[in-house]
């Protein structure tokens, strides 16, 4: 039986939109954390909050189990969206050639996705308003945080470069 051949180009894509999700994820984690800390929460809360959407109230009983569990939830879903951003740029130029405006648009739209689809149909619990500090420091971290990361890592996973390639480039359908 032979092993599984992916071309060059897949494979330095896939690596790519790996690498965009963890930075994406990092970042995201680090602002949350960061946020969440200076009000005298615990990172360990931080990441069990994310397991809450799949375990509900019980998360917060789980120690380290669960806040393992949150983090691994928490970077598969960067992994999903740097991937999903990717997927999408390598058929739509204009989200490779425009990282900073389609980056921006794209972080939006995840925030309001995990927002008020995501967490909703979740198993969290429901803790009443969030801060509007909150609200307002998010949605500006999904914009530079998230979608900026995605876009950049999915310009460079399928132009090979981080800055403007030649329209030559540009034009061809990567991959």
């Amino acid at each position: 039986m032979r092993g599984l051949s992916i071309e060059p180009s897949v494979q330095r894509a896939l690596t790519w939109m790996l690498l965009g999700g963890l930075c994406a994820g990092t970042l995201d984690l680090l602002f949350a954390t960061g946020f969440w800390a200076l009000r005298g929460v615990a990172p360990q809360r931080i990441l069990q909050s994310v397991a809450a959407g799949v375990l509900g109230k019980a998360s917060f009983a789980g120690g380290s189990a669960s806040a393992t569990l949150g983090l691994c939830l928490h970077y598969l879903i960067a992994i999903a969206m740097a991937s999903a951003y990717a997927m999408a740029a390598r058929d739509a130029g204009a989200l490779l050639q425009r990282p900073w405006r389609y980056g921006a648009l794209y972080g939006l739209a995840l925030f309001a996705l995990m927002s008020f689809v995501v967490v909703p149909l979740s198993a969290a619990p429901r803790n009443g308003a969030p801060l509007p500090l909150w609200i307002a420091s998010s949605v500006v971290a999904h914009i530079v945080l998230v979608g900026w990361p995605c876009a950049w890592f999915a310009r460079r996973a399928w132009l090979g470069a981080w800055g403007s390639p030649p329209m030559a480039t540009m034009l061809e359908r990567p991959g």
